[in-house]
């Protein structure tokens, strides 16, 4: 374990605790033996530690490596040229957020990131987006040469990446796709391009890169271009989760444990303020709106539909996205934005962690 950083920050190392790495080659042969395969290896990590890497996904790493310049192009802007596109200027979340809006207890608790937010493209006659303060409508983009082709052109690949993934979980809980696939038309998947800020902070439980939480989504594929990454074990122990070179960070999100009646774990991570900096790019595969998630018809128990209960795939990002984002939260605060649900103080999929003695 790191000896420099606070008790409540340390965790396994990953040589003391591997993840699993998952060939996803099988899901391109157009082999039905070779998908199953695959499908099998990912529902055996969803089922255990909810997250785990995936080599041979098909996207060109020329392709990763021009986002991660152009997310370090926008970033190494000015202040004044970044604000023109700030996030609060939306009403559906779209372009900058300073690191002093990520979270609503700023300066209490730090998280040193900042970042770039973009989304599937809806037009601007969706009623979604009409409605305002839904996560639903046109991107923004800034005012930088060949940018928006860039991560457009990422985005739309790793979008497709996930269609495959969602197909072959499908097959491995033993639905039809169809059963999923028809919730996404115009979805709430979020793409965001994030810079940890350097820093000489210690790293603490209030001094963050980004606290824990569970991804509020179906799952999210990661790049990540340094250490920092820490995720919770099956035996909910924190384990760190470094980037591997040519694989991304896959975990389940919040609408996968709901629809597999808890069979799959939604796992909590956070990434511990190292002072470096540090670019991550996740792409939260999400569902349209007013998707109503509960368990799927084939995992409805009294157990699962008391545990699970339905709720709309936005407007549970949306609680969660008042309590993480600051512009959001002074909004409701002073009721300029009155949602129809709950807004909880904290994820009802989180879970406690093994005190740090016991790893």
């Amino acid at each position: 374990m790191r000896s420099d950083i606070s008790e409540d920050q340390r965790a396994l190392t990953i040589e003391d605790a591997n993840l699993p790495v998952i060939d996803l080659a099988g899901l391109f042969t157009g082999d039905t033996d070779d998908k199953a395969k695959v499908a099998a290896a990912l529902g055996d990590a969803a089922r255990t530690s909810g997250f785990f890497y995936i080599t041979n996904h098909g996207i060109p790493q020329e392709q990763i490596d021009a986002l991660f310049s152009a997310s370090k192009e926008f970033h190494e802007k000015s202040r004044r040229f970044k604000m023109k596109y700030w996030s609060g200027f939306t009403t559906h979340h779209r372009g900058y957020v300073p690191f002093e809006e990520n979270g609503a207890n700023f300066p209490k608790s730090i998280n040193f990131n900042e970042a770039w937010d973009m989304s599937f493209e809806a037009p601007d006659d969706h009623p979604d987006y009409l409605a305002n303060w839904r996560m639903t409508g046109p991107n923004v983009w800034p005012d930088i040469a060949g940018w928006k082709d860039t991560v457009a052109g990422y985005y739309d690949a790793a979008f497709n990446l996930g269609l495959r993934l969602l197909d072959a979980l499908a097959l491995e809980l033993g639905i039809e796709p169809e059963e999923l696939t028809q919730h996404i038309t115009y979805p709430t998947s979020q793409l965001r391009l994030l810079r940890y800020i350097q820093n000489e902070l210690p790293a603490t439980k209030e001094i963050t890169g980004i606290p824990a939480h569970s991804d509020f989504e179906c799952f999210t594929l990661l790049l990540t271009g340094a250490p920092g990454l820490q995720v919770m074990n099956a035996e909910d122990v924190w384990v760190e989760a470094p980037p591997i070179p040519g694989c991304f960070v896959v975990n389940i999100g919040d609408i996968f444990e709901t629809w597999s009646g808890g069979a799959f774990k939604s796992t909590q991570h956070r990434v511990y303020n190292t002072g470096k900096e540090r670019y991550s790019m996740p792409l939260f595969f999400g569902l349209d709106y007013h998707t109503v998630v509960e368990p799927l018809e084939k995992f409805k128990t009294p157990e699962t539909v008391a545990k699970y209960p339905p709720m709309k795939a936005g407007d549970h990002l949306m609680r969660m996205s008042v309590k993480t984002f600051r512009y959001m939260a002074d909004a409701h605060e002073q009721g300029e934005f009155n949602p129809e649900y709950e807004v909880l103080d904290e994820s009802p999929f989180m879970r406690e962690a093994k005190e740090p003695s016991d790893q």
